[in-house]
């Protein structure tokens, strides 16, 4: 007896190595398939899993600037690994290698001015880069990417995201409770970085719209939730707008 193939059997039928890019363009969603979303996701991933190992080793530091935290700290940073985990699961699943070297050199002058921070002492200025500048950072990605992500990465970052604001809500309210002490230290550190996430955002742009992810939704999201976080810590309109208005220079 001869055993027909799918492609025999019916006559017509789409391979089964076509059956996912139809579904998805169908969707709406890109083709995680085509060389072009691999080439493009290759670094957008790597600077996810950057961005979590940063996470990870920027609360393990702070926990020697508040040794009374330290505690917490270390839950946070475990979270992080484990957000990291999953996102280098998210390039096996499609067979895409992470390009790492670009995301270390991408996520380059927000690690020079932590470190640079943390050698001197400055909790507040290293709790805006971690705690607010880069969880925000990665709760407006996360938010966009997650309509237009192929369904494993979109099961693990809906998990992740989850987290992050765990993450932020950490840094909001140990500033909030020192506001009154920190403040002249934590709007300088807003115009030192704030502008560095922005170049980030443009820098990565094309690379997120062969994921479908508009680089205008990426920064409209970004000041949302950074402006949010700044009001929850005590800052009024004026103040945010005048601390947001520094994304715009530099």
């Amino acid at each position: 007896m001869v055993t027909l193939t799918t492609e025999q059997a019916v006559p017509g039928a789409t391979p089964a190595s076509q059956e996912a890019p139809a579904a998805a363009a169908l969707a709406g969603l890109p083709d995680f398939s085509s060389a072009a979303y691999k080439d493009a996701y290759s670094r957008i991933n790597a600077i996810v899993i950057e961005g979590e190992q940063e996470a990870h080793d920027n609360y393990i530091s702070l926990g020697s600037l508040l040794p009374d935290q330290a505690d917490e700290l270390s839950k946070l940073a475990r979270m992080e690994l484990k957000h990291m985990r999953g996102f280098t699961a998210c390039a096996k699943n499609l067979e895409v290698t992470a390009d790492m070297p670009f995301a270390k050199e991408f996520f380059a002058p927000l690690h020079n001015n932590f470190q640079a921070a943390l050698a001197e002492g400055k909790v507040t200025t290293c709790l805006l880069i971690q705690a607010i500048l880069i969880e925000a950072f990665a709760i407006s990605a996360y938010h966009i990417y997650i309509p237009v992500a192929d369904p494993f990465a979109r099961k693990i970052t809906e998990g992740v995201v989850k987290d992050e604001y765990t993450h932020l809500n950490y840094g909001q309210e140990w500033l909030k409770a020192n506001l009154e002490t920190v403040r002249e230290e934590l709007t300088e550190a807003n115009r030192a970085n704030l502008p560095l996430v922005r170049r980030m955002l443009e820098r990565v742009a094309d690379d997120a719209a062969v994921l479908q992810m508009d680089q205008e939704d990426l920064m409209a999201d970004f000041l949302s939730s950074y402006q949010e976080a700044l009001m929850e810590i005590g800052f009024t309109g004026r103040d945010i707008a005048r601390m947001a208005a520094a994304a715009l220079v530099g």
